[in-house]
């Protein structure tokens, strides 16, 4: 009971840590201002939870391209972090070899659980007239993903179902993924 709660906790604090270092890294990725000056809330949110992991690995780990290398290593190394403590917390039993796996595959959980937060989002909002800050926000992040969905599935009775669409294929690769993470540890164990 101990371990669950303690594996709870973590999983939320680094999980909106973890996040918001993915989200820092898609966000400028799609070039969507985050600055105090652009009235971006979520922007500032973001910065004010990465930007003591975040500003210390840019200096040492520069941008490729679009790619902010240091949100996605800050990303990763919290995953290792929350894995490393809850390997430590069950008695460091099985092969420490683990723990990097499983932090790469929290992170691609950690990625799909964001977009599919994003999807809902965006998918109410826009069931509603609004003209706040965070709905354009929203919008700019979930509409890359959905415009190659729309290319191929016309609106229903007026209605947009790319966001269910993509909602499916995220839920799909989640399964996936957790199919190829136990894999894969079965493999390594053997």
């Amino acid at each position: 009971m101990l371990y669950q709660i303690v594996s709870l906790l973590l999983e939320v604090v680094f999980g909106i840590l973890c996040g918001a270092c993915l989200l820092r890294l898609y966000m400028q990725y799609q070039r969507i201002p985050m600055s105090a000056r652009s009235g971006n809330p979520l922007g500032r949110f973001v910065f004010a939870l990465t930007d003591w992991i975040v500003l210390p690995l840019r200096r040492v780990l520069p941008a490729i391209g679009a790619l902010d290398t240091a949100s996605l290593v800050a990303a990763y190394v919290l995953q290792l972090a929350e894995f490393g403590l809850l390997w430590l917390f069950a008695g460091a039993a099985g092969g420490l070899f683990a723990v990097p796996i499983l932090a790469v595959f929290g992170l691609a959980r950690m990625a799909i659980s964001g977009l599919t937060g994003a999807v809902i989002v965006y998918a109410v909002l826009s069931w509603v007239q609004t003209n706040s800050p965070m709905a354009d926000v929203i919008e700019r992040l979930v509409a890359p993903l959905l415009q190659p969905i729309r290319k191929v599935l016309p609106l229903v009775g007026g209605i947009d179902l790319s966001p269910l669409v993509l909602l499916l294929v995220m839920q799909i690769a989640g399964i996936l993924l957790g199919s190829l993470q136990a894999g894969v540890l079965v493999a390594w164990s053997n």
